[in-house]
């Protein structure tokens, strides 16, 4: 039986040789190459600033620590998103407050925004998701925040390399925050990192990603002065990224566009083979799809579907076939349920969506013959 994977890394650039330095030099923490990495990532989005972390919730974490979010702020968040966009609010005592996003994209709307706006003038901040490697549509979400004085986090985990309006993703909100993990679109294991174009904002948090120590353990190595002599200016945290990690990440990134037009030629391949399929609903696709990251792709079983979402999965698993769910949305999760008084009729798009959610297997060397095997199953089983 054929085996299709949901995710597959490809590291069959530069990784072996860039880890190979590494472990040469003899430095294998935070150093030079995470140095390098900051700067050729800034260099790409487009942003002033890098911070180079061990996950994309460490990057939100110090993103929403440096522009203020304090206990007793509220902060619009989409329900349709993984956990750890809202829990990073949690973290400093604040609240989050989740919102519908729409059906289709599951992007949160100008218009979904300024509703939200309208019933919670309280709320001080708006963290926005690129889900599933779409950019939202940041100009005017950027107006209505800067309207009612919101500040602004850009939860970017699944979209580099995206575009909005001719820019690269990394330089619209405040604080921009990516990931890196196994399954994202590059990888260094486990990784993030934070963009920005606010001085104030890259110097907090490199700061508060090591201790919130004064001085970073590679500028006190290079540093002729006392390397011992350093200063704790604030409680930080443990959040920096390995040399090791980068390496990986500085071999991924000269590949990036690459893996982005692979993951586009399995989607256009997606769209034509599941086309014309009443059972199901695709996603609402950009005017330019080279502007997409292509994280994701998912399809929505609807009411004309003859089995349920759930095993419609049994049966892709069966086949061989590797899936995922994104996301069983926050406002179901026991948590923020219980803690926010949450009823799924609030949210009636991500209800919708998560309803019938299925994201098919996508990466960038996937084969035309991978993708016709998938698309033949689900028309088997739906059609």
């Amino acid at each position: 039986m054929r085996t299709i994977p949901f995710a597959k890394a490809d590291c069959s650039g530069n990784e072996l040789s860039y880890v190979a330095e590494v472990l040469r030099s003899g430095w294998l923490t935070t150093g030079k190459k995470c140095a390098e990495f900051e700067e050729r990532f800034a260099a790409c989005v487009g942003a002033r600033f890098a911070c180079a972390v061990n996950s994309a919730t460490a990057a939100l974490h110090l993103a929403a620590e440096a522009i203020g979010i304090a206990a007793g702020d509220r902060v619009f968040v989409p329900t349709m998103t993984f956990t750890a966009t809202a829990e990073i609010v949690r973290y400093l005592g604040a609240d989050p407050i989740l919102l519908d996003v729409e059906y289709g994209t599951c992007l949160v709307t100008p218009d979904l925004l300024k509703d939200a706006v309208a019933r919670h003038p309280e709320a001080t901040a708006l963290v926005v998701v690129h889900f599933g490697g779409q950019a939202a549509m940041m100009d005017e979400l950027m107006s209505i925040c800067q309207e009612h004085g919101l500040r602004l986090i850009e939860d970017a985990a699944h979209a580099f390399p995206a575009r909005y309006a001719g820019r690269m993703i990394g330089g619209f909100g405040d604080a921009t925050c990516f990931s890196f993990y196994a399954n994202k679109t590059i990888t260094t294991g486990e990784g993030g990192m934070l963009v920005t174009n606010d001085e104030n904002i890259a110097k907090r948090a490199r700061i508060m990603r090591l201790h919130g120590i004064d001085r970073d353990m590679w500028d006190r190595f290079i540093d002729m002065k006392a390397k011992w002599e350093y200063d704790v200016v604030a409680p930080g945290f443990k959040y920096n990224m390995s040399d090791i990690a980068a390496a990986i990440g500085l071999a991924q990134l000269e590949r990036a566009e690459e893996f982005r037009r692979g993951r586009q030629r399995v989607v256009e391949r997606y769209v034509e083979g599941l086309h014309g399929i009443r059972a199901i609903d695709l996603p609402r696709l950009p005017s330019k799809m080279e502007d997409h990251a292509w994280h994701l792709f998912w399809i929505v079983l609807n009411e004309q579907a003859r089995v349920d979402r759930n095993r419609f999965i049994e049966q892709l698993n069966a086949a061989g076939i590797g899936t995922s769910v994104h996301y069983k949305p926050l406002h179901r999760m026991s948590y923020y349920r219980e803690r926010y008084k949450l009823a799924p009729e609030l949210f009636p798009n991500a209800e919708r969506h998560w309803r019938g959610a299925v994201s098919l297997p996508l990466y960038s060397g996937m084969r035309d013959e991978d993708v016709a095997y998938v698309c033949d199953t689900v028309r088997g089983l739906l059609a």
